[in-house]
């Protein structure tokens, strides 16, 4: 049956691989993909249920989407995902507006049931599903596993989507020379903890390895690496990264904390000492090299002197990119049942001081790279001025460097330019055209 489809992608890139192997299977039912959701006969909110706030957002995405099944063709609500795998039986008794529940797994029997609410029946597939890409054409995300063994006491998601699958290294390398054969020249690896990636399959960490064979993949240009986990990212890894071209400088590895203590009764794998040596050890390997990570503030039973501790290890180990969250107690975790819960204004006070202190890292970094020539894809074009990403600029979590065009020079989303960076702010730099 040909029907439009809509989708509505929220939280994270690990979700929105979700929403494109859903709408995969989608198109092989013979559905079309819209953008405009009062054209879509089914409309799909692909939600997050990671903190309070995203919660919040998508059932604000779940209450707007539904306004067109008055004002629009949309003949089927569906809500999928993160919120709806954990809270199924709470929406089903409280969301009418949803038309149909499903949970995080099985994309295919999504389609299915959306054939049979639609129809009746279940048809047969058109044509074999294929992910449909969200982001631009030149750029796509790579999941090499779901699911988590971590068990850290303030997260739900091993309780949304159960312990870490790894998938096999040569699935994962089919994967991505199908995208680089569809003009993707830059692949973002994620995973909920990258950098476990096949310890589940072959008994130790193979990301390096992995790294090594995308890296092989001609049509690529970038590969990036984001959500890796401290105890795992070791020297081998960060070698890795520094000796490909192909592989970015780049790497995400948040800590949430350095208090030993604060470690321990979030459960966090590993230890402050090896979150020093390996922050040390990056810096040492490349000068160039970029940090990013995030930390939690506010976790209970968190101390003032805990938390100047954290302030003084970021001032002593700067990292290029944080990002920092007050700790939210979330249903069926450990730490929602600790003492010690701290008060929103005290855990916002908080916040507050680290990201002010960082502000000011972060500008310092950006100062540092005035006069130098680097490499950016063009990520978009507005007026006479093209936002590109270099190495050091990941998709959708950091900045972008504003490069003014001079007359006749005109890039395309997708090109790969050389530019002299001219100026620099807190978070986005300017540029201006380079020779190679």
């Amino acid at each position: 049956m040909n029907y439009r489809v809509g989708m509505v992608s929220l939280g994270c890139s690990k979700n929105r691989v979700d929403s494109e192997e859903i709408l995969g299977e989608l198109v092989s039912f013979g559905a079309t993909p819209v953008s405009d959701p009062a054209l879509a006969e089914v409309i799909i909110v692909n939600t997050c249920g990671f903190i309070e706030s995203a919660k919040t957002d998508s059932l604000d995405a779940v209450f707007e989407m539904a306004k067109y099944k008055d004002e629009g063709d949309c003949r089927l609500l569906v809500v999928c995902g993160c919120l709806s795998e954990r809270y199924y039986d709470e929406l089903q008794a409280e969301l009418p507006e949803a038309d149909l529940l499903w949970g995080v797994k099985d994309h295919h029997g999504l389609a299915e049931a959306i054939e049979q609410r639609l129809t009746g029946e279940i048809s047969a597939p058109v044509c074999g599903a294929k992910r449909v890409l969200t982001t631009p054409p030149y750029r796509a995300y790579l999941r090499i596993a779901d699911g988590c063994d971590n068990r850290c006491t303030y997260c739900a998601i091993p309780l949304i989507r159960g312990g870490r699958v790894s998938y096999p290294m040569e699935q994962l390398i089919a994967e991505a020379r199908e995208l680089a054969e569809g003009g993707v020249t830059e692949l973002t690896v994620i995973a909920q903890d990258t950098s476990a990636y096949g310890v589940d399959l072959y008994g130790e960490p193979k990301l390096a390895e992995l790294l090594k064979e995308l890296a092989k993949i001609e049509k690529l240009h970038w590969v990036r690496l984001l959500y890796t986990y401290p105890n795992t990212v070791d020297e081998k890894l960060i070698d890795t990264i520094r000796d490909d071209p192909k592989l970015c400088n780049y790497i995400d590895m948040p800590i949430q904390h350095i208090n030993a203590e604060l470690l321990t009764a979030m459960n966090r794998h590993g230890s402050a000492e090896h979150i020093r040596y390996i922050t040390d050890y990056v810096r040492r390997s490349s000068p160039d090299f970029i940090l990013r990570t995030t930390a939690i503030v506010g976790f209970p039973g968190e101390t003032e002197e805990q938390f100047s501790e954290l302030m003084e290890f970021f001032d002593s180990h700067p990292y290029d990119r944080l990002g920092a969250f007050t700790y939210s107690p979330e249903d069926g975790t450990p730490a929602a049942k600790m003492d010690g819960q701290i008060p929103e204004k005290t855990k916002q006070r908080r916040l507050d001081r680290l990201m002010r202190a960082q502000m000011g890292a972060s500008l310092a970094a950006n100062k540092r790279r005035i006069g130098t020539v680097c490499e950016v894809l063009v990520d978009g074009i507005e007026g006479g001025t093209a936002y590109c990403r270099s190495y050091a600029e990941a998709a959708e979590v950091d900045g972008f460097i504003k490069v003014r065009l001079p007359e006749g020079c005109a890039p395309a989303c997708g090109d790969y330019i050389f530019v002299r960076i001219t100026g620099a702010g807190v978070y986005d730099l300017e540029a201006e055209i380079a020779e190679a």
